[in-house]
């Protein structure tokens, strides 16, 4: 089928000539008013070009196209009118936003190259962006996936962050989500050069030596820049490089913001953080809940009442011992996964998918082995493609 245009004007015998001349070269519709125009693209669209008479009662032909804009924006705009005043021409421009300005009347083969123009151009927009779209997934793919290669432990810690983070943005009704979910999957991309040791030590909040403290302390500003080479993603490696700034602006890198001039994003990665690391650490969720809001002014009151709802009512989970071959996407690990001879290839909280099972089934017949059973937690939700194993049910622990 040909890409659709929609044709809006209050005159129904051009309506009529619009749907015989051009009925064949194009999916077609037709609205005899501004609102119906409006309800012929949230019910139909999006259409590759719309088009629209200028004088038309209820709802010009400007009003008209602007409000599409907002409905619709890859949509190309072409306005007609038979009043080419100057005025007319600018407010199509500015607030309509149009492709196309055509003075009525016009031959029909002049017609006929404009619609097929605009349709040129709604074609080059959108192939333009899910280039862009699907080059960016691929380029968060990618350093996803070498990041969990070269840090087991700073992926496992972005792992479980970033669960929480999707749902404290699902909570808040965060605009934009998706940087604060990227941000937090990719938050740890400059621990790539730290040893995993010391990792470790940062994770469990063991005391780290000087050396190691600066180390550490340069990870957001490496990851930032990064990120900030990807288009589209400033404002993730903005978050990224403030992670560590507390809510009264210290712990930043000198740049002056504080409190709400912090950007959301960076202010709730804070509070995820800090509270992942006291979890690690051994400390049940109530109490890592009370000792952030402990530390008077460091975190955004508000991400830590909303943290609080979430984790209050986090669904239950179970959890199961299972072989190695049991593993299935979804699955989430309880605890970090070794070779026999100790060494750490995943860590803990990160989720299992299909490539992870692939490369865990390689090692699990080398000679070095995965150490088994293997410990996992299932979401209520998740199918567990009938294990037959022990199961454990783990309640909801309530934030005090």
């Amino acid at each position: 089928m040909s890409e659709k245009i929609l044709f809006v004007d209050d005159d129904p015998n051009i309506l009529s000539a619009y749907e015989r001349t051009l009925r064949k070269m194009y999916d077609l519709e037709t609205a005899p008013s501004g609102h119906e125009g409006l309800e012929a693209i949230s019910r139909h669209g999006p259409f590759a070009v719309i088009v629209s008479d200028m004088r038309m009662p209820g709802m010009n032909g400007v009003q008209f196209l602007a409000k599409a804009k907002e409905i619709t924006p890859d949509s190309v705009r072409i306005m007609l009118t038979g009043n080419a005043d100057q005025k007319t021409a600018t407010d199509a421009v500015n607030t309509g936003h149009i492709f196309r300005f055509i003075s009525k009347p016009c031959s029909p083969d002049f017609f006929a190259a404009a619609l097929k123009t605009g349709v040129e151009q709604y074609r080059l927009i959108t192939a333009e962006r899910v280039l862009l779209e699907k080059t960016l997934k691929g380029s968060i793919k990618v350093l996803a996936g070498v990041l969990a290669m070269a840090s087991p432990t700073a992926f496992g810690r972005a792992s479980r962050v970033t669960r929480l983070a999707v749902q404290v943005a699902g909570q808040m009704q965060l605009k934009d989500a998706w940087q604060l979910e990227v941000a937090t999957m990719l938050s740890q991309l400059g621990c790539v050069t730290l040893p995993e040791e010391t990792l470790a030590k940062v994770y469990k909040g063991a005391p780290l030596s000087a050396e190691e403290t600066s180390m550490f302390e340069a990870h957001p500003k490496s990851g930032s820049e990064l990120i900030a080479n990807i288009p589209r993603l400033e404002d993730v490696a903005e978050i990224i490089a403030n992670q560590n700034r507390c809510f009264d602006g210290s712990g930043g890198d000198g740049k002056p913001l504080i409190g709400e001039g912090i950007p959301i994003g960076a202010r709730i990665l804070k509070v995820l953080l800090d509270y992942d690391s006291l979890t690690v650490a051994g400390l049940d969720c109530a109490d890592a809940l009370n000792d952030l809001r402990a530390r008077a002014g460091l975190y955004d009151p508000a991400v830590l009442e909303v943290l609080y709802v979430v984790i209050h009512g986090h669904v239950q989970e179970t959890c199961r011992a299972i072989k190695a071959r049991q593993l299935t996407p979804n699955m989430i690990l309880a605890q970090d996964l070794f070779t026999v001879s100790g060494t750490l290839l995943v860590a803990k909280g990160q989720e299992v998918t299909r490539s992870l099972c692939a490369r865990l089934m390689n090692f699990s017949h080398l000679a070095d082995g995965i150490q088994e059973p293997i410990h996992i937690i299932i979401p209520e939700d998740t199918d567990t493609g009938g294990l037959d194993v022990p199961v454990q049910k783990t309640p909801t622990t309530k934030a005090a």
